[in-house]
């Protein structure tokens, strides 16, 4: 029972990971407050889930929506934040430099690194006060190594291997840590939906053969499952990583090993 008597917040929660982590999160002897952009979806995931698990819809990208998350999650669960896991993102429309709009550059920056710095700023002085804490960001193989036809979400990715670094630095001394996962391609998730059909438009292939060049990439043979996410992120939320902060690990089957 690794989060007995933890409380956590999962952001981008009603997508296959957010809801996997949430689970476990749960089946682990924890509670679970969890957020994403539609409360319908929300309040159907926390019944099934249990008696421990609540919810509140929010925008990530919203300071006061953020701040009401937080506050809701006290009133319904205690004073202490012990985890917090920033899985909310999006991918954005993929193509070339030249053809990404403004507002798409803005929307992925806004949601993957804004919305996962305000997540951050409500916590971190919960956590500074009681003590102790865990942080879990995701990033994507693309923050590791930027992905052609997707600059906007590499990058922003990349910036939150950064943020994670910076913010283990910051709060170390004060037993917080600060990690954060670099999955690959992961199947049953929106990301990978939206961003294979990106490619089936970039590269003019069907799906069936973008799905066979990005497997031949990976030396595992095989794409990631929602599973081998939820199974790294836990442990870095739990106990059982005690002694790591600052920490990008890669999901990836051994496509990326850096």
């Amino acid at each position: 029972m690794e989060f007995s008597n933890k409380t956590a917040i999962v952001t981008g929660a009603t997508g296959t990971i957010g809801a996997g982590i949430a689970r476990r999160i749960v089946e682990e002897g924890g509670r679970a407050f969890i957020t994403d952009l539609d409360q319908k979806k929300l309040d159907a995931l926390a019944a099934e889930i249990g008696e421990n698990c609540k919810s509140l819809a929010a925008d990530c990208t919203v300071g006061s929506q953020v701040e009401a998350v937080v506050q809701k999650c006290r009133q319904e669960f205690g004073q202490n934040i012990d985890v917090l896991v920033n899985v909310a993102g999006v991918t954005g429309k993929g193509g070339k430099i030249e053809d990404i709009s403004e507002e798409t550059w803005d929307f992925v920056y806004a949601v993957n690194c804004k919305g996962t710095f305000l997540f951050i700023k409500n916590v971190i002085p919960i956590m500074k006060s009681q003590g102790y804490g865990s942080i879990v960001n995701f990033s994507s193989k693309s923050g590791k190594t930027g992905s052609a036809l997707m600059s906007a979400y590499s990058s922003a990715k990349g910036a939150i291997i950064t943020l994670t670094q910076a913010l283990a630095y910051e709060v170390a001394k004060q037993n917080i840590r600060v990690n954060c996962v670099c999955p690959g391609i992961t199947e049953a998730t929106g990301v990978w939906n939206n961003v294979s059909a990106d490619y089936v438009t970039n590269m003019n292939m069907p799906h069936e053969e973008i799905v066979k060049v990005f497997t031949t990439k990976v030396p595992m043979g095989r794409l990631a499952k929602i599973e081998d996410v939820v199974n790294v992120a836990c442990f870095l939320a739990s106990d059982r990583a005690a002694y790591m902060t600052g920490q990008a690990l890669n999901i990836t089957g051994g496509r990326e090993m850096h």
